[in-house]
């Protein structure tokens, strides 16, 4: 099997990839653990190999962290496609995180004491690299038990962790509720794994969004149709398992948690009923915003002024997303400018249709997720 690197360049030299220095580097990182791993056999001990103490060396691990379209998964398809061992497992976080919640209510019903280490355990069985697609940390919940599910894995279970995020450790579950139970989390990580930053100016996946426009209208199947293409665009995901991509929950704070219908790699789908037409406040707007580089919502309506509630809190939300270089895709049923009909009085909206049209821009599209106009 052709290793990470020689396939990295080959890609390159092929014309497929751009040279980048980030990528190169953490490309040769990666090749570098792969060949740890092979070392290693790829097999973990058995039952009798650890009763033994005959423990497989555990390699550092990755941590891959930059904004969308640095090529994050990329170099994690490389990775795993080229990693030669059969103890290997690669899941996107949220799905892994649900399993997890899953493995606990099982162990609970035993009622056999602390479900952590039985999880760990059922979790590393057979695996010697476990690899995360987008490690986020939305809910209270998951914060609470990441340290020790993860020592448990990496220090008891001998499991190489590699993952993908779009933030630094030290920036994970930031300002989340009850956040110092997650701390030991971020010590963990930060001496286990080697952090990469792959976060230059080049946004990659732009190119792949060609010449789709992000604002559709009028509704129905063809502007559904454009919204759906983006999505896959975006996060790789395969059109034909649609009805399998991954909802999300997002901590609004106050014990409050937002549904989001679909939910991956950074990108939320809602539809203007769930953000709008429900009582929400400017802080709901800014937790989505701080959440994810690309925002998704089907169904805008033209805001008569039977709906001024949903015109001002569209208002704020656009604020938001704005404010937040978060990109923005769409289906309505006007353009902008004649979304807001006359007899709502709302001056405000104003700002919002000059907002909407700049977030079409190839200038906005092109700034990083955090970045404001």
């Amino acid at each position: 099997m052709t290793g990470m690197l020689a396939r990295y360049d080959a890609l390159i030299e092929a014309g497929e990839l751009r040279p980048d220095a980030d990528q190169r580097a953490a490309a040769e990182r990666l090749d570098a653990l792969q060949r740890q791993l092979e070392k290693g056999g790829g097999e973990t001990p058995g039952f009798l190999g650890k009763l033994l103490g005959r423990q497989p060396e555990r390699p550092r691990g990755v941590y891959m962290w930059g904004g969308v379209g640095r090529g994050k998964s990329m170099l994690m398809d490389l990775f795993v496609a080229t990693l030669d061992i059969e103890a290997k497992r690669r899941v996107h976080f949220h799905e892994f995180m649900l399993e997890v919640d899953r493995m606990i209510g099982e162990e609970r019903k035993r009622e056999s004491g602390d479900p952590i280490a039985p999880v760990a355990a059922r979790l590393g069985a057979g695996i010697r690299c476990l690899a995360f697609d987008e490690m986020v940390v939305a809910n209270t919940a998951d914060a609470a038990i990441m340290s020790r599910l993860f020592t448990a894995l990496i220090r008891d279970e001998g499991v190489t962790v590699v993952t993908t995020s779009n933030r630094p450790p030290r920036d994970l579950y930031k300002d989340g509720l009850n956040r110092s139970l997650f701390l030991p989390f971020i010590d963990l990580v930060l001496a286990e794994l080697d952090v990469l930053p792959l976060n230059g100016p080049t946004d990659y996946r732009l190119d792949r969004l060609g010449d789709l426009d992000t604002w559709h209208t009028p509704l129905g199947e063809e502007a559904t149709a454009q919204v759906r293409e983006a999505f896959f665009r975006l996060t790789d995901y395969a059109p034909e398992d649609a009805e399998h991509v991954p909802s999300g929950e997002l901590a609004l704070g106050g014990g409050r948690v937002l549904t989001v219908p679909k939910d991956l790699k950074g990108v939320a789908v809602f539809s203007f009923k769930r953000l709008c037409g429900e009582n929400r406040g400017a802080a709901d707007y800014l937790a989505i915003a701080h959440a994810y580089h690309t925002v998704i919502v089907v169904g805008i309506p033209v805001l008569g002024p039977e709906k001024r509630n949903e015109a001002l809190r569209f208002v704020k939300l656009i604020d938001a997303l704005y404010e937040n270089g978060v990109k923005l895709f769409a289906t309505a049923a006007a353009e902008p400018q004649a979304l807001h009909s006359e007899g709502g009085g709302l001056f405000e909206f104003d700002r919002t249709v000059s907002r909407l049209m700049e977030m079409q821009s190839d200038e906005y599209m092109a700034r990083g997720h955090g970045s404001g106009g």
